[in-house]
């Protein structure tokens, strides 16, 4: 298709690059369907993952944890991104490759934005492209947010995940604002490369989605590595002064300041809706802004797809890749997919050590009136995890919760070395009502991470009949 003319028909049109929307014009594509995916930047073919979010942020992991002793932090920091960015750009050339050279599939690059329920106008440049679709799927994803706080935008030191793990400049100092999962992330990888690293949380403790010991037992080995965790904290301003910058902030009724050399916003992501013309559309968001969609990703317009972290809830890209298949279902399958038959979906911090969790933590579970016995051992103790040993990390521990009626795993959280891929091994048992005793009992290979399970979940250190 020369996208040169000023109309173009589809069958399916998809707004952004990312997961869900790729997998879906891939398949349509192979079955003679004609695809028209628009991606406005050509910095973002395949979406937030292999770009700016998952594949470049664990490779930061992985070169933080091989320090080149003939290089100083700078150069050690520096060459990592280049590292990084070499492989992120091979990532997108691929990306864009495999679907621009698909049969009946046409990658456009511009600026989206709907006209009517099944017309959308592209821009690039003075260029504008008009696109009539019979089904559309909206894939913007989300973007960072800055929170409101006097002085942080303004602040030439003020970054975001994708403007720090861009800049080839290692932070002497770096201020992290939240404690949430990108905020711990962010803290172990930079400290690991040699920065100063605070972090400011303005809850009562860091991590507070997760298991309570879990956030405690976090929080001590970040503190251990040398990062400084300041919590019921509220910064009330950001200021750039001379070759500093001063964060100002609020803790037990006093107010105090903090001299930094770069303040990353990690408060999270927004699903990216503004300028996409939704109202045009007739397609509903949340109040948080999200595209509201039902439980098969249908938004109020039943033509119009969102998939992806657009659609707002937990953001992960195996979720959109899950989008796909329900999205897929709908259009060529028996349309009994849905977002409902998603159980024990599993998450990982990228910390050193990981940590890994799924299901329900001890306090929810009790909180849900289970009776309860939990099963949980530090991983120094865990005498049948040599691999432990073998690598040199025995920091962390593991805990399961474990319905004492039933014997049904309700949730686990692992904090230890390989917890990313033992979490997947849980949430299948999870899902599929292996028990406790089951995955206790069970034969695993040796000297691994897995074998643990052997050890922890026959030893019960909490038991009671509470409700």
């Amino acid at each position: 298709m020369d996208t040169r003319e000023n109309t173009a028909h589809a069958d399916v049109l998809v707004i952004g690059f990312g997961k869900g929307g790729k997998t879906v014009a891939a398949k349509m594509g192979s079955l003679g369907r004609r695809v028209i995916l628009v991606e406005q930047s050509n910095r973002m073919y395949g979406g937030t993952c292999p770009n700016i979010g998952c594949v470049p942020t664990k490779a930061l992991v992985h070169h933080a944890g091989k320090p080149r002793m003939s290089d100083s932090p700078q150069e050690h920091y520096e060459h990592a991104v280049r590292e990084v960015q070499t492989l992120t750009s091979t990532f997108r050339a691929g990306n864009f490759d495999s679907l621009n050279s698909a049969d009946n599939v046409t990658v456009v690059t511009g600026h989206a934005a709907f006209i009517d329920p099944h017309t959308v106008g592209v821009t690039a440049g003075g260029d504008r492209l008009t696109i009539t679709a019979e089904t559309i799927l909206i894939n913007t994803g989300a973007e960072p947010i800055i929170p409101d706080i006097p002085g942080l935008r303004a602040s030439k030191r003020t970054l975001t995940s994708t403007d720090l793990i861009q800049t080839t400049t290692l932070p002497e100092r770096l201020t992290i604002l939240g404690g949430g999962y990108q905020g711990v992330e962010f803290a172990s990888i930079y400290r690991r490369f040699g920065s100063q690293v605070t972090v400011f949380e303005a809850a009562a403790r860091i991590l507070g989605r997760e298991d309570d010991e879990a956030a405690a037992v976090v929080a001590d080995i970040l503190r251990n590595e040398g990062i400084e965790i300041i919590t019921g904290a509220r910064v009330t301003e950001v200021g750039d002064r001379d070759a500093v910058t001063i964060v100002t902030y609020e803790k037990d009724g006093r107010e105090h300041t903090l001299e930094t050399d770069a303040v990353l916003a990690a408060s999270g992501r927004a699903p990216v809706t503004r300028g996409l013309g939704l109202d045009a559309a007739g397609v509903r968001t949340t109040e948080r802004g999200a595209i509201e969609v039902d439980e098969h990703l249908r938004t109020s317009r039943p033509h119009i797809y969102a998939l992806g972290d657009v659609r707002g809830g937990r953001q992960h890209t195996y979720l959109s890749l899950d989008d796909s298949r329900i999205v897929l279902d709908q259009l060529i399958g028996e349309g009994r997919r849905s977002t409902a038959d998603r159980v024990a979906i599993p998450h990982t911090v990228f910390m050193t050590p990981p940590l890994a969790a799924v299901g329900l933590t001890e306090k929810e579970a009790r909180e849900a009136g289970h009776r309860v016995k939990i099963a949980s051992e530090a991983v120094a103790d865990i005498v049948a995890m040599p691999r432990a040993y073998i690598v040199e990390e025995t920091r962390g521990f593991m805990k399961f919760v474990i319905d004492a009626d039933t014997d049904e795993i309700l949730g686990a959280v692992l904090l230890s070395v390989d917890a990313q891929e033992l979490i997947n091994t849980v949430a299948l048992a999870m899902r599929h009502g292996v028990k406790a005793a089951e995955l206790r009992d069970a034969v695993y290979t040796h000297p691994t991470s897995t074998e643990a399970f052997n050890e922890v979940l026959g030893t019960i250190v909490r038991s009671d009949a509470r409700t």
